[in-house]
Formats: C-alpha cells, sequence, structure tokens
C-alpha cells in the first residue's frame, strides 16, 4: 500500500508567531493556548483545488459524502481521469449540473496548460489568485484558501471570509461588527505574517485545524 505523503509544514511558522507576540497583545494571548499546533499543507494542486469545488455551499458532512462517492467513480483523480468521467456520471455521485460543469472546466485548464501549476511556487500571490480565477467556480476566497492550505504562503488575509471577520470581531472589537477595513487595520500590524494571524484567529473559533 502507497504510504501518503508526508504534510508540508510551514518552515516561517516559528519566525511569525514570535514576530506577531511581541506586536499584537491579542496574538501574545492567543497563539500559546493552541501549544505546537499550526498549519499544514496536504494535496496536489488539482485535488485540494476540485476539493473546494465540491464543498461549495453545503454542509463539510454532505461535501465529504460527495467526495467519497467521487473518489470511488474516479480513484486516479487526475485532469485526464475526470474529464473522461463526464458530466453524467459526475452528476451521478451527487454534484449539481453546475458544479459537474466547474469540474470539467478545472480538468480543461489543468490539461491545455492555461494554469502554470508548475510556476505557482514562484509567482507572488496576486498572479495566482488571477490565473485561479479564470476558472469556473473559483472565486478570489477559493483562490486565497488555495494560497494559503496548499501553497502555504504566509501573508494572506482573506477578508471575504466570514470566520476571519468574526475572529477579529471577538477578540479586537468585543463582538462589534467590523468592516473589511476594520480588519485591514487590524491585520497591519501583523504583516508580513497575516496567514498565522488569520489561522489562529480560525483556531480560537473552532480548535480543530481545518484540511483543504
Amino acid at each position: 500500500m502507497a504510504k501518503k505523503p508526508a504534510p508540508l509544514v510551514p518552515d516561517y511558522w516559528e519566525e511569525a508567531k514570535a514576530e506577531l507576540m511581541k506586536r499584537d497583545r491579542i496574538m501574545r494571548k492567543l497563539i500559546p493556548q493552541f501549544g505546537d499546533l499550526q498549519l499544514v499543507g496536504r494535496g496536489e494542486p488539482f485535488v485540494t483545488l476540485a476539493r473546494s469545488i465540491v464543498g461549495q455551499q453545503i454542509s463539510v458532512k454532505a461535501a465529504q459524502a460527495i467526495w467519497e462517492r467521487l473518489l470511488d467513480a474516479c480513484p486516479k483523480m487526475t485532469p485526464a481521469a475526470m474529464q473522461k468521467l463526464g458530466l453524467e456520471k459526475l452528476a451521478g455521485v451527487g454534484l449539481s449540473k453546475r458544479k459537474a460543469e466547474y469540474l470539467t472546466d478545472l480538468a480543461r485548464h489543468f490539461r491545455d496548460g492555461s494554469v502554470h501549476e508548475r510556476d505557482w511556487s514562484s509567482m507572488d500571490d496576486e498572479a495566482v489568485i488571477a490565473e485561479l480565477v479564470q476558472i469556473r467556480g473559483i472565486g478570489r476566497w477559493t483562490a486565497e484558501m488555495f494560497l494559503i492550505f496548499n501553497l502555504l504562503r504566509p501573508n494572506i488575509l482573506p477578508l471575504d471570509d466570514i470566520g476571519l471577520l468574526r475572529g477579529i470581531s471577538i477578540n479586537y472589537f468585543s463582538g462589534e461588527p467590523v468592516s473589511r477595513s476594520d480588519a485591514r487595520e487590524v491585520a497591519a500590524n501583523w504583516e508580513p505574517w497575516r496567514t498565522v494571524a488569520t489561522w489562529y484567529l480560525w483556531r480560537a473559533l473552532d480548535p480543530v485545524p481545518v484540511e483543504y
């Protein structure tokens, strides 16, 4: 049986923690509560993006059930295998017609070279986002989650993320609603480690680390 690839761990995490605790009083209280827990990256780019499309606008439980059926139907989970499966079989695992179309569009982008996955590691954040949002079904939030969980980029601030805004509201504004500009202002103090601060605010809401 093939071994699972070892999870990827950001090499900047300890430095980021130390810097954030030094300059932000909320982070100074929050970070030690989670011991040695840290962001872990997993998955091939295509698989990570396919899974994010499957999970859009449905419960985690429903997404997991559909994902497992999709893996049964498409065990290789490559762009070629996904295209070969076709819309009808994709719909047969419980995907909506629209999501089935999104997955075949994702596969097409990977196969025809219109996304440059081998170059992503050397491209800046906005350039990767610009490529990803050309794919149907992938908006800025999904692209930012990909940058965080797959490419392990250190300085992503996902302003469309409800969890981030809620975490800032609870920890910095005593539960008062916060705007995107409030969030930006708080996060200015976290540069260049906004991903790390965001991750700790997520953990404060839900102690179980999210995996994409």
